[in-house]
């Protein structure tokens, strides 16, 4: 936990730090001062003082190297010690990186980088220079201001004037502050023309390359270039330098992939670097210049824009016209607009789940579209329905998230600290034993931010993460916008309340027909449009939907001010690399997905009692019905002086139907139910096969149990004839009920595939299992009917009737069909073991067919440039 106290101090800010000198440590504590840039910190051993870029800390290192919190330094009792906190680039002590260890004076510090990355020396306080007395120091948030609104047409901002967007605090009195040097850093290198790296922003840290030399990139301690970053593997890639001078990067069979200009290396391959090539690890960027090699980390602070974007749908309609805007890094940016007006659209093809057909996004300076496979792992998407299972608790949630993100080679400790970071930065470590269904609305959406934040995105989109809130639950989602922006993020939110958006930085207004109508400081909005409410905007736009409301804002002197700028690039058409090269890789192999998918499933049945009490009821009470019918004869051939058991096949139609339709029960709605969950973890890079057959494996198990259920109950009191055909006729008939329930249950994927809406499954599924009824070819001839028959080849209880009939021998157990001709008989319940496994076979196949199917439907529910 950090503390904040604001203790008496005498402080000079930097920007290299903050540096505060405090009183002298108590009787036999020995004192300690800190000196960073030629500056002093006389510590107190009372308190413990937090290090990093937060303007808050107590130590500030304006530093992009040093991560926001990122260490502290306490008196633990017997010694001085300083903890990391899980920062980014680490913390080193004689060039090892350390989480936690005892300092004195005489020790010395790096931040970020073990050779050239901040250095804290620490020495006794003898060593130390007298200070003026101390001045209590109060630090000042850093808030944008208000832009200074321009003349309007209406007179209503005049008589209501805007209100900043964040009341000012006390002022430092300017005598405590007191300017040091600048640190001297070198500037970005390269060869001319060389493309920008995280916009026009000097390197992280340099590392010289020696001939013969490699370099290896990873979250072990053991390579050259230590990244932490959970997104990175172990041993992730390395630089060769080869005889001829050139650099090569080889891949070590990575998890999240390696990058060269965007795109993704081929597993454990290898790439010859030029000049201008830009390799991607994670969240860190690399480029050799010369000699030297230029390391970037993405610290959140990127812009982003949009520029001339154009969606057009089949029939040539612009659904999307012409939208820039861009924005400064660490901002809140809501939109809004009536229904219609594209802000859906907008969001795909900001996030690049469907790009636009002309114009750039540009994430720092770099074409998202191009770039998707890398930069897709920087975005955050919080859809407006919760992107989490609500039978499991937080923690859980959280759990398998995880485990599906990061790297396989990650261990457990380390998921479980990055989960417990983000539940305390979202406070909801309080929740985390709860099942998110017994959360409040405002409570499920920051754990489906939690959700997001686990791999530490850089920007990140919400699709009306308000919508059906309360008001204060409201105002309580739109200010966790807000400090997730204070801490270092970009925030892009859909909303259509009005009432928290003054707290935003700035506000996109879309039009009807999807083009711009205004984008600047919300507190100038109605001023710009002349009405004194947002529902007189809303109700002008409907009523004038004809009004180039484009024209307007282009026309504007907000304008010139917010987007002139973009204005002067002009659109083009997107050039999309191929798919393959687009799709990301996957974080964990195929088996690995499938197992953590099963669990997850899994956890996810059994907490829903529900639907476990209902699994065994159905196939229980359809077994009891079955046994309620007479039969004097049971399922065994007659005694004469009969010659028929009719009431065999009344029987086996009962339990076929019965089964089919608990099969499909099982699984029609469990694809339309997971659809949003399933869109954003494919954009991650889930398995689509691993993902379906997950499903297959665990509902099959329990269709299997319930066809075992209902089999007990409906055969143990009837008779069954004295010999099967290849084993016990108990257990051939049941092994036929349970493929026809494994077949059913594909055709409910297919039908929870195919709706939009859960209300729709249970038509489909009733007429599913009458038409099952009428194809069984227990009621009426259905062999020998052209076409007919045909058709009823397609229906697996055709084929589930045919397996028990042949065990049965339903064709002279029940008597032919044609009476007229008694040789006649349905040639698919032939007493016979070779029509037998031709008919489970055949049932068999069905299904598996079916799961192919299944697996084309689901391509429908997936961001475009995932599709193959």
């Amino acid at each position: 936990m950090f503390t904040n106290p604001r203790l008496p101090v005498s402080g000079v800010r930097a920007s290299g730090a903050e540096v505060f000198r405090g009183t002298t440590s108590g009787a036999g504590v020995p004192e300690l001062v800190l000196e960073l840039n030629g500056s002093t910190w006389t510590l107190d051993p009372s308190r413990s003082y937090t290090l990093g870029r937060d303007p808050q800390g107590d130590l500030v290192v304006d530093d992009a190297r040093v991560s926001w919190r990122h260490a502290t330094i306490s008196w633990s009792g017997r010694s001085w010690v300083i903890e990391d906190h899980g920062s980014t680039n680490g913390t080193y002590v004689r060039g090892q990186r350390i989480h936690q260890m005892d300092i004195g004076p005489g020790s010395s510090v790096h931040l970020g980088n073990a050779t050239d990355g901040p250095r804290l020396n620490l020495t006794g306080a003898a060593a130390c220079t007298p200070h003026a007395p101390a001045q209590q120091a109060q630090a000042t948030p850093v808030h944008p201001q208000p832009q200074q609104t321009p003349p309007q047409q209406g007179g209503w901002a005049q008589q209501h004037p805007p209100q900043a967007q964040h009341p000012q605090q006390p002022q430092v009195p300017q005598q405590q502050w007191q300017q040091q040097p600048q640190p001297q850093v070198p500037q970005q290198g390269g060869a001319a023309g060389a493309p920008p790296v995280y916009g026009d922003r000097s390197p992280t840290t340099f590392h010289q390359v020696a001939l013969g030399r490699v370099m290896r990139i990873g979250r072990a301690l053991e390579n050259e270039l230590v990244v932490s970053d959970l997104q990175v593997s172990r041993h992730h890639a390395e630089f060769h330098a080869t005889p001829d001078g050139r650099m090569e990067i080889r891949d070590l069979g990575s998890h999240n992939g390696t990058y060269v200009n965007g795109q993704p290396i081929a597993k454990g391959g290898s790439v010859l670097l030029g000049p201008q090539d830009i390799v991607g690890v994670g969240h860190s960027t690399y480029r050799i210049v010369g000699d030297r090699l230029e390391e970037f980390v993405d610290t959140g602070d990127v812009s982003f824009s949009a520029r001339h974007l154009t969606v057009t749908v089949d029939g040539g309609k612009d659904i999307l016209k012409d939208v820039s805007f861009g924005v400064p890094e660490k901002s809140l940016i809501a939109v809004i607009g009536p229904s219609g007006s594209g802000k859906s659209t907008l969001l795909k093809a900001l996030t690049g789940y469907r790009p636009a057909n002309k114009g750039d996004v540009l994430y720092d300076n770099r074409n998202l579209y191009k770039q998707f496979a890398e930069l897709r792992q920087r975005i955050g998407l919080v859809p407006q329905d919760d992107i989490l299972h609500k039978e499991l608790t937080v923690k859980k949630a959280l759990k398998y998230a995880a485990k599906l993100r990061f790297p396989a080679d990650t261990t457990e400790n380390e998921r479980q600290q990055r989960i417990d970071e983000v539940l305390r930065e979202l406070k909801l470590d309080i929740h985390k034993e709860k099942k998110v269904t017994s959360l409040s609305g405002g409570q499920r959406k920051r754990v489906s931010v939690a959700l997001e934040l686990l791999t530490k995105p850089s920007l990140i989109f919400l699709d009306e993460p308000t919508s059906g809130l309360d008001p204060g639950m409201d105002r309580d989602v739109m200010q966790l916008l807000r400090g997730l922006a204070d801490d270092g993020r970009t925030v892009l939110v859909v909303t259509h309340s009005v009432a928290e958006l003054a707290i935003c930085d700035k506000l996109l207004v879309m039009a009807p027909g999807g083009s711009v109508a205004y984008f600047g400081p919300p507190e100038e909005a109605l001023n710009f449009f002349g009405y004194g409410t947002w529902a007189d905007v809303f109700s002008a736009f409907e009523s004038y939907r004809d009004y180039d409301w484009a024209g307007r804002w282009k026309g504007s002197q907000h304008y010139q001010m917010y987007a002139a700028d973009i204005d002067a690039v002009a659109p083009q058409s997107v050039q999309m690399p191929p798919a393959q090269s687009m799709k990301p890789p996957k974080p964990q192999g195929w088996l690995s997905q499938l197992w953590t998918l099963m669990r997850r499933y899994t956890s996810v049945i059994a907490s829903d009692k529900g639907f476990l009490a209902l699994s065994v009821a159905l196939p229980a009470v359809i077994g009891s019905v079955s046994v309620v019918i007479p039969a004097k004869f049971g399922l065994a051939p007659p005694t004469p002086p009969s010659r028929f058991n009719g009431d065999a096949g009344t029987i086996m139609l009962i339990l076929a139907v019965g089964m089919c339709f608990s099969g499909a029960a099982n699984s029609v709605r469990e694809l339309i139910k997971e659809r949003v969950i399933y869109e954003r973890e494919r954009a991650t890079g889930l398995s689509r096969s691993a993902y379906l057959m997950s499903k297959i494996l665990v509902l099959g198990v329990i269709t299997a149990f319930q066809g075992v259920i209902l089999c007990v109950i409906g055969f143990s009191t009837r008779k069954l004839p004295a010999e099967g055909l290849v084993m016990p006729p108990a257990v051939e008939m049941c092994l036929v009920v349970i493929a026809l329930g494994f077949t059913s249950m594909m055709f409910g994927l297919i039908i929870s595939s195919l709706v939009k809406t859960s209300e729709k499954t249970m038509p489909l599924l009733v007429m599913f299992a009458i038409v099952q009824v009428v194809f069984t070819g227990i009621l009426f001839k259905v062999y020998d009917s052209p076409g007919l028959e045909q058709f009823a080849w397609l229906m697996p209880s055709r084929w589930a009737i045919a397996g028990v009939g042949t065990t049965l021998d339903l064709s002279h157990l029940m008597g032919p069909m044609d009476q007229s001709d008694p040789t006649n008989l349905d040639p698919l319940w032939k007493h016979d073991a070779a029509q037998w496994f031709t008919d489970i076979s055949v049932l068999l196949v069905i299904g598996i067919a079916l799961g192919f199917v299944v697996a084309r439907l689901l391509r429908r529910h997936e961001p475009e440039v995932m599709r193959k």
